[in-house]
C-alpha cells in the first residue's frame, strides 16, 4: 500500500490517490507516510507536481511542516528546484515556513533558492516573508552571500535591488563567520558583474566598501593578492573609483599614551615621508614577488621561457657581433724599412676588440657564453615534455653549433687557444655546476631544519 503510495505521487496521479485512501482512509497518517526517509509529499513536491501537492495538502495541510532525514522541509525542495506554484501553496498553509532553519547547515528555503539563482521563488519570498532576508546559516551566511558564492548573479540583483529599496544596511554589511561582507566574496570570486552591482548607484552610501575581514583584509586587499587574470585591472580600477582601500591605508584607531587617554588615528599618510616612501617601496617590492599561492606554475613557467629567450637571443648577437664590430680589411705586419702603423695587425673579420683589448675581449666570450649556454639550459628544462621535442633539440643544437662556429671564426689566432677551450668546457661545466648548486643548496636547508626543530 505504501508502495502504491509513492508510485502515485511520483506519477502525480490524483485519481489514484483517492482510490487508495478509498481503500485506507488513514494511509496518510500512517507511519510509513510520514517517514523521514521517503515522505511521500517530498517525492510529489520534487516531482514538481503542484495539482497533487495542493490535493495532499488539503487532506492533510501537516505535510507542509513535516522533514526528512536531513532535516529538510519540502518548502527547501520547491525553493531550491525553483517551483514557484508549490512554494505558493505552501505558504498558504504557514508563511512561517519561510523562516525554518533546518538541516545540518541551517539553512532556510530562501538560502536554498538563493544557492540555485531562483529569481521568481526570491522575489515570491521576499514579498510574503520580508524577515527572512535577515536569516543565516550555521556559518553565518545570508541569502546574499550564498548567491554571491554560488555566481548567481540574477539572485544578487534581485536581493540587492531590494535591499537597496528598503534601505537594509546590515544586511547588504553583514559578515560571515570569517568576517566577510559579499564585497569581500565578489572580489575573492573576481566577479566583475557582481562587483559593479553592489558598488552601483542604488547601495551608493549603504554598502561599506572599506570593511574588513577577521584577517584584517579590504575587498581590494583580496583583488590586490591575486592580480593575475585578464580583467583584474579593471575590477580594481572599480573598487578604486567606489573609494575602495587597502587595510594599511586605512584610519585605524589607536590609543594615546598620554594621561587623558584620547584617542587618535594613524595610517600611512602620516608617517614622515621617507619613512611613507621606504613603506610603499617595500610594498610595490613585494607585489612583484612570486609567491607560490598567487601565480600558477604555468604562468611562472611562461614568464621564465620567454626571459630565457630573450637572454639567448640577446647572448647569440654579442657572440656573433662583439662590441666594436669587426675588422673590414687585413692589415699585415709593418717590416723593419716601413713607415711606423699604430694600427696592429688584423684579417677581415676578426674582432676588433679583440685586437684592441685582448683580456676584455676574453672577459666577454666566457661571460657570454656562460649566459648563452645557461639560457639553453632553462630552455630545455622547461620545454620538456612538449611535442615536437625532436625538432626543438635540432633547433637548439644548431644555434649552439652556429655561435660557437661563430665566436671560433672572428676570434684572432693568438686567442684562440683560450677561447675554443672556453666556448666548449663551459656549457658542460654549468649544466653540472647548476645541479650541483641545487643539491648542495637543498641539503643546507634540510640540514638547518633539523638543527631549527632540535633547538628547545
Amino acid at each position: 500500500m505504501e508502495r502504491a503510495l509513492i508510485e502515485a505521487c511520483q506519477a502525480g496521479n490524483v485519481d489514484a490517490l483517492h482510490q487508495l485512501l478509498r481503500s485506507n482512509p488513514f494511509l496518510l497518517h500512517s507511519t510509513a507516510a510520514c517517514s523521514p526517509q521517503q515522505n511521500p509529499f517530498h517525492v510529489a513536491t520534487i516531482a514538481g507536481h503542484v495539482d497533487f501537492t495542493r490535493e495532499m495538502l488539503k487532506l492533510k495541510p501537516e505535510f507542509a511542516g513535516e522533514v526528512n532525514e536531513d532535516g529538510l522541509t519540502a518548502l527547501h525542495f520547491a525553493a531550491g528546484s525553483g517551483q514557484l506554484e508549490i512554494v505558493r501553496e505552501l505558504v498558504k498553509v504557514n508563511r512561517d515556513l519561510c523562516r525554518v532553519e533546518e538541516g545540518r547547515d541551517g539553512m532556510t528555503a530562501l538560502h536554498c533558492a538563493a544557492m540555485k539563482g531562483r529569481v521568481e521563488v526570491i522575489g515570491e519570498m521576499l514579498a510574503i516573508c520580508p524577515g527572512c532576508v535577515d536569516d543565516v546559516t550555521a556559518r553565518r551566511e545570508t541569502a546574499l552571500h550564498l548567491a554571491v558564492r554560488n555566481s548567481q548573479f540574477g539572485a544578487v540583483k534581485v536581493l540587492t535591488d531590494w535591499m537597496a529599496e528598503k534601505n537594509k544596511r546590515e544586511a547588504l554589511n553583514f559578515e560571515d563567520e570569517q568576517g566577510n561582507t559579499v564585497l569581500h566574496l565578489a572580489a575573492w570570486k573576481k566577479q566583475r558583474p557582481v562587483i559593479e552591482l553592489l558598488l552601483g548607484n542604488r547601495t551608493a552610501g549603504t554598502l561599506d566598501a572599506n570593511a574588513m575581514n577577521h584577517a584584517g583584509l579590504t575587498a581590494l586587499d583580496l583583488m590586490l593578492m591575486f592580480p593575475s587574470e585578464a580583467g583584474d585591472r579593471e575590477i580594481i580600477d572599480i573598487l578604486q573609483a567606489a573609494g575602495a582601500l587597502r587595510a594599511s591605508a586605512r584610519e585605524i584607531p589607536t590609543p594615546q599614551h598620554s594621561a587623558d587617554h584620547t584617542t587618535v588615528t594613524i595610517s600611512n599618510s602620516t608617517l614622515p615621508v621617507p619613512r611613507r616612501r621606504t613603506a610603499e617601496a617595500k610594498e610595490l617590492i613585494e607585489y612583484f614577488k612570486f609567491k607560490k599561492g598567487r601565480d600558477s606554475p604555468s604562468e611562472a613557467r611562461s614568464a621564465l621561457l620567454v626571459i630565457a629567450v630573450l637572454v639567448a637571443t640577446a647572448t647569440f648577437q654579442i657572440g656573433i657581433n662583439p662590441p666594436g664590430g669587426v675588422w673590414q680589411d687585413t692589415l699585415a705586419a709593418a717590416g723593419k724599412n716601413t713607415t711606423a702603423n699604430y694600427t696592429k695587425p688584423h684579417n677581415a673579420g676578426d674582432s676588433v676588440l679583440a685586437s684592441a683589448n685582448p683580456v676584455a675581449y676574453s672577459k666577454v666570450v666566457v661571460f657570454n657564453t656562460i649566459g648563452f649556454s645557461t639560457a639553453l639550459l632553462m630552455i630545455n628544462v622547461l620545454t620538456k615534455r612538449f611535442p615536437l621535442q625532436l625538432e626543438l633539440q635540432i633547433c637548439m643544437t644548431a644555434m649552439y653549433v652556429a655561435y660557437n662556429t661563430s665566436i671560433i671564426t672572428i676570434a684572432p689566432d693568438e686567442l684562440k687557444k683560450i677561447v675554443v677551450p672556453s666556448i666548449t668546457i663551459l656549457p658542460i661545466l654549468m649544466g653540472f655546476s647548476v645541479h650541483w648548486a641545487r643539491t648542495v643548496m637543498y641539503r643546507i636547508e634540510q640540514l638547518v631544519q633539523r638543527m631549527t626543530h632540535r633547538v628547545p
